[in-house]
């Protein structure tokens, strides 16, 4: 289950990726208010028209293990249970328990 959600989560990504600059070129027309309201109208429909899975809101952070989409450390694309799990064993590097 966790290979499909990855894999869905990636597609998302690409695709967000692809049609950013076009999203936010209509964004910008469409809240320019020195344009007449027609033009701003059409770069709206426009902006409705692109894919919705293209939008960078709908891309989570995953876990790469477990596709686990809650408490994901962003610079290691883990969740906390498995950067627990990893920094115990010592397979993160720069990693160790803090003990003072």
């Amino acid at each position: 289950m966790s290979d499909k959600r990855n894999i869905q989560d990636q597609k998302r990504r690409l695709l967000a990726e692809k049609y950013e600059l076009r999203r936010k070129l209509y964004k910008a027309f469409s809240k320019d208010t020195d344009l007449p309201n027609d033009v701003r109208e059409k770069h709206r429909c426009k902006l409705a028209d692109l894919p919705r899975n293209s939008s960078f809101t709908r891309v989570t952070n995953r876990c790469v293990f477990t596709g686990r989409a809650r408490s994901v450390y962003q610079m290691f694309r883990v969740s906390r249970i498995v950067f627990r799990d990893l920094a115990s064993r010592g397979l993160l590097h720069g990693v160790k328990k803090a003990s003072w």
